[in-house]
């Protein structure tokens, strides 16, 4: 047990060890992030990815990062002053483009134009409410997912977009997108897990690791308790035995 503990321990932390490397070096996302990224020490108003400031359960991801799109990439600061930096940054060292975020600025709301739309048959709920992150980000979080609305299904999707006359943004659990004006978009994602995904795997193996070593170190202390019960029965066993030969002596004796 303790060999097949150990094993599993070691198997958990190795690839939690390799995603935690590919999160650091933000593999996965555009040059210009990652740069502005290795300028988070020296800029304290760089608060990081969206998607590393967000959490969604696993049956939600797919939805959360089709409503997100492009977005899941922007950059969060504190203020448009560091934004403004960050982006001199970029262009004087001719690094590309990105998208940021300041708080003192995005202050979104969640809204849709028809609110029953939120009762129809198939529909979970508005995508910034299947979203957990801190307080600070509600704004940020409802700009960008405010208005867009999840369904369990692409008919049940088709259907409210129907209803409306098209007037809503729709996203399934398995990542079909109907817009306003009526485009659909959907197919089969090249990747089966996505930035979400990345995070929550990381945070899964790390209790899991968590566990599997405190499972085996009592599996170790089991052992250690066993074996010097053994070992005092072995010392138990020793002595009957020198008994037992003393009476076989004195039956022989008398015989």
């Amino acid at each position: 047990a303790i060999e097949k503990s150990t094993a599993q321990y070691h198997k958990t932390a190795s690839r939690l060890e390799s995603l935690k490397n590919i999160a650091e070096r933000y593999d996965g996302y555009g040059n210009s992030v990652r740069k502005i990224m290795e300028q988070k020490e020296r800029e304290p108003g760089i608060l990081g990815v969206l998607s590393d400031l967000i959490k969604v359960e696993k049956k939600y991801e797919t939805a959360i990062e089709t409503a997100l799109g492009g977005n899941i990439q922007n950059i969060v600061t504190s203020d448009d002053g560091t934004a403004k930096r960050m982006i001199t940054y970029l262009k004087q060292n001719r690094l590309g483009r990105a998208t940021f975020l300041p708080l003192t600025s995005v202050k979104g709301t969640s809204y849709i134009k028809y609110p029953e739309a939120l009762t129809e048959e198939g529909v979970i709920g508005l995508a910034s409410a299947l979203v957990k992150n801190n307080e600070k980000y509600n704004g940020v979080i409802k700009q960008l997912l405010g208005r867009a609305l999840v369904a369990d299904t692409i008919d049940h999707a088709i259907a409210l977009a129907k209803k409306y006359n098209h007037s809503l943004s729709i996203v399934t659990l398995e990542g079909e997108y109907l817009r306003p004006g009526g485009s659909m978009t959907g197919g089969a994602f090249k990747n089966s897990s996505g930035l979400l995904g990345r995070n929550r795997e990381i945070e899964d193996l790390e209790r899991q690791a968590k566990d599997l070593k405190i499972t085996a170190e009592k599996q170790r202390r089991d052992r250690e308790m066993i074996l010097e019960e053994q070992s005092g029965l072995l010392k138990n066993l020793e002595e009957v035995r020198k008994t037992l030969q003393q009476k076989y002596l004195l039956e022989n004796t008398a015989s």
